[in-house]
């Protein structure tokens, strides 16, 4: 009797535990894409690229210059690269981490080889960079470690990559650390096949440098962010208070319920 009283509570009670459960999980932070916008402002041969960023809370300005120029530049319409967006959890820029693509064809294609900087008008949090085919080419990031978050190496393959392929196929990235000396260590995104992906510095930036290692027609990017340094998303939190509240109070009624069964006269 009291094991069938145990049983009718906890079906009542596992719905509710399952709903507190799926409620509190982790999960990823909206990314904020850059806005490009007009021509290039160089008035030599390099590239100036602006562009803006619009959190919940701010709106922050984005500088891109390379003093060897771009292959090209797309601030509004021209070919869509950022696709497949659908199913939004396939893309080949979405992941545990991220939870929405590139919305639109805003891209910067590059093309030579040398350094080049992103700058924003205030410190950003947890840039995400997402590229289109990296492939034949790597960017090198000095002193600035990155995760790799997606690619799109084709369903069914091990994570990260198991993201749909993007628009020019599918590839994969490595990430390769090569020590300069004196305290420098260049982090290196090295790419194969035709990779399409995303990478994420964690921590708060002003500034992002990095050098394209070949000359190559062409590979692009852009880039987003989860927030300002003045809206930095607290952790995720893995296991939620409230279900495990609810184990232990499912657990000490069951107890109870054995208890008066034993204590009830036969």
């Amino acid at each position: 009797m009291a094991t069938q009283r145990f049983t009718a509570l906890l079906h009542r009670a596992l719905p509710v535990l399952s709903l507190l459960m799926s409620a509190g999980a982790a999960h990823a932070a909206p990314v904020y894409w850059t806005d490009w916008t007009g021509t290039d402002s160089d008035p030599g041969p390099g590239f100036i690229g602006q562009g803006t960023i619009t959190t919940s809370t701010s709106t922050v300005g984005v500088t891109y210059t390379n003093a060897a120029g771009v292959g090209f530049y797309q601030s509004s319409g021209g070919t869509d690269y950022w696709i497949p967006r659908t199913p939004v959890g396939n893309s080949p820029y979405t992941s545990a981490q991220v939870d929405n693509p590139p919305p639109d064809s805003d891209i910067i294609a590059l093309q030579f080889a040398g350094n080049q900087t992103l700058t924003f008008s205030q410190a950003i949090v947890n840039p995400v960079f997402a590229f289109v085919s990296l492939n034949g080419n790597g960017y090198a990031f000095l002193n600035q470690d990155f995760d790799i978050l997606s690619f799109g190496a084709g369903l069914g393959q091990p994570a990260p990559g198991n993201n749909s392929c993007g628009y020019w196929g599918c590839g994969g990235v490595t990430k390769e650390v090569v020590d300069l000396g004196n305290g420098n260590i260049e982090y290196r995104l090295i790419g194969t096949g035709e990779p399409h992906g995303s990478i994420r510095f964690t921590g708060t930036f002003d500034t992002l440098t990095w050098r394209s290692l070949t000359n190559e027609f062409w590979n692009g990017f852009t880039v987003g962010v989860q927030g300002t340094a003045d809206e930095e998303p607290p952790p995720p939190t893995e296991v939620p208070l409230p279900a495990t509240w609810l184990l232990f109070a499912v657990g000490s009624a069951g107890m109870m319920a054995v208890r008066r069964a034993r204590k009830t006269p036969r």
